[in-house]
């Protein structure tokens, strides 16, 4: 029996590790701040008001790019959408690419047409990345409009999914 306690608490000490800080629904989101792709600072906490789509992906992750349209679609549909006090929605994407000209390329390629892009350019060792814990990419988690975290790993039409019920009910019931 010890022995079987004592492999359980391991365990749950390699997945705390290995998943960053264990972010979930319901936590707050932690801050990030990172250059632009036009060179100036921009903080998720600059964007508070919004629903906020922070995704994280790389010019060279091709389901990322596979997953861009999607990301686009819903940003077209909902970046003016009423949302209960909320601004509107929008997506912070970050880059773990290291290339800043593979980075921009991509951006235009991909049509992504919201204006939030940043990125250190570090790529794997991206400070953001390592703050939310991202092992993969694309990851998203979105973010409500004080902060706190109400959805991860939104893929295809699961985005819109969220979004639209986030309309119908309103934040304090969105996550449940």
């Amino acid at each position: 029996m010890k022995n079987t306690i004592v492999a359980i608490l391991i365990l749950l000490a390699i997945n705390t590790s290995i998943n960053g800080q264990g972010l979930k629904v319901g936590d707050q989101a932690p801050e990030i701040i990172q250059q632009s792709i036009n060179g100036e600072s921009l903080s998720l906490s600059s964007l508070k008001g919004y629903v906020v789509l922070v995704d994280f992906w790389a010019s060279w992750c091709a389901p990322c790019r596979k997953e861009n349209p999607v990301l686009v679609e819903a940003y077209k549909q909902y970046k003016n959408a009423s949302f209960s006090g909320a601004k509107g929605f929008v997506i912070l994407s970050v880059s773990l690419d290291m290339k800043e000209t593979a980075w921009k390329k991509a951006i235009a390629d991909d049509g992504l047409i919201w204006p939030h892009h940043i990125s250190d350019l570090k790529g794997w060792r991206n400070e953001a990345a390592k703050t939310y814990g991202v092992r993969s990419i694309p990851a998203n988690y979105l973010i409500d409009t004080d902060g706190g975290i109400v959805a991860i790993n939104l893929r295809g039409d699961e985005l819109g999914k969220k979004l639209r019920k986030l309309q119908r009910k309103g934040w304090y019931r969105f996550w449940e």
